[in-house]
């Protein structure tokens, strides 16, 4: 029998972190010493603090039945809680705040739940690769939204094309690029006069150096009448496959966004939520070491490929290097896989974060100092 997969699915490019993830498997089967600067996961464990509370909660057989699709209510009022202290918003618990099995569930399935064929959606260029996917998986037509160096990565807010829907993500992956204030007022004063709706990712709101602390959208008078943010746990306490997210904002997007999930999944696994509650309800400890710990990378491998010719400026926020490519070299492909091949060194191609990518790698600072001083060692070597 000849299985075919879906016209949308067949519209998906190839997921670039499993294709980076097999180029990866391939070379440590040939026994290659493989220093990964590739996809952003901690490599730092789950606080002790926060699995001494999963081990509690996942004890206790209450926690073992279906989980209610909205979650706990004392969950809902931690998160709500986090934002007020964090952001000096005021969200309510039952109708601006809604759980998730990780942010990136939530926003991939936001257009499912808003968007109809041929509806068009701004997805930011480069981007992470799941806002364009969930506009295709929903029949949209994503409409790529540039970054560019010279507008310091924020999309030109006066060439803004109508669309029913645009994300954006500050800090941003994968260009480490801050939002201001400032920008976030001019976006929904925009979208407002566009009747637009904007789904914000803030994912990386906590890892931030210097006075770089970035603010969030829902701080902005009137932004809660058109838009969404997503959050998560993933990188603030470093509980990427623990699947934990939220968002929060605009009821009725939540009610749909609701709607739809009650349909595909049955919520977030109890304890995980109650172990979500001890790390939002925890002081800024650890969020304060980890930022200490990235910067501490950030300037190692920054200096490091000062000292061998390659000018690059240091990121404000996320754990991410954006690296412009060094002199003769343009492809950002057939970079990375040099790299991979004369120094056993995985980084991210720009080309893969979409066409605005190209000329720039990504570094993520997920490594160790001394794997980072032995990388800087081989690019030496090569560059």
């Amino acid at each position: 029998m000849n299985i075919e997969f879906s016209e949308r699915l067949k519209s998906l490019p190839p997921y670039l972190f499993a294709e980076i993830d097999k180029a990866k498997r391939r070379a440590k089967e040939e026994g290659k010493d493989i220093i990964d600067f590739g996809i952003g996961d901690p490599d730092s464990p789950t606080p002790d603090f926060i699995v001494e509370a999963m081990k509690k909660a996942v004890s206790d057989g209450t926690n073992h039945h279906y989980a209610l699709d909205a979650g706990l209510a004392s969950l809902r009022v931690a998160i709500a809680n986090w934002y007020k202290k964090r952001f000096n918003v005021e969200l309510d618990p039952d109708k601006e705040v809604y759980p998730l099995i990780g942010s990136k569930e939530g926003i991939v399935h936001l257009p499912l739940a808003i968007i109809n064929p041929k509806d068009k959606v701004l997805v930011p260029e480069p981007g992470y690769p799941a806002y364009r996917s969930g506009v295709i998986f929903a029949g949209g037509k994503p409409e790529a939204l540039p970054l560019l160096a010279k507008n310091n990565f924020l999309p030109d807010l006066g060439k803004l094309k109508d669309a029913k829907l645009m994300f954006v993500n500050y800090p941003n992956n994968p260009t480490a690029s801050v939002a201001s204030l400032d920008f976030y007022k001019e976006l929904v004063n925009v979208a407002r006069q566009k009747n637009m709706i904007i789904a914000s990712d803030l994912a990386y709101s906590e890892i931030y150096y210097d006075e770089a602390k970035p603010g969030s959208l829902l701080e902005v008078e009137g932004a809660r009448e058109i838009a969404v943010e997503f959050h998560s746990l993933s990188k603030t306490f470093n509980m990427t496959g623990w699947r934990f997210g939220w968002v929060s904002g605009n009821n009725r997007l939540i009610e749909a966004l609701g709607k739809l999930k009650t349909n595909i999944d049955s919520g977030v696994f109890q304890a995980i939520q109650l172990s979500a509650i001890t790390a939002l309800e925890s002081d800024d400890s650890h969020p304060a070491d980890m930022r200490r710990l990235y910067q501490e990378r950030r300037d190692y491998l920054i200096n490091g490929l000062r000292s061998i010719g390659w000018k690059i400026t240091p990121p404000a926020a996320t754990f991410y290097v954006w690296a412009k490519l060094p002199k003769g070299y343009s492809s950002s492909i057939d970079f990375a896989k040099m790299l991979l091949e004369k120094a056993d060194i995985v980084v991210t191609p720009g080309l893969g974060f979409g066409k605005s990518g190209e000329g720039y790698i990504r570094f993520a600072l997920t490594v160790a100092k001394d794997r980072i001083s032995e990388a800087v060692n081989r690019l030496k070597n090569i560059l």
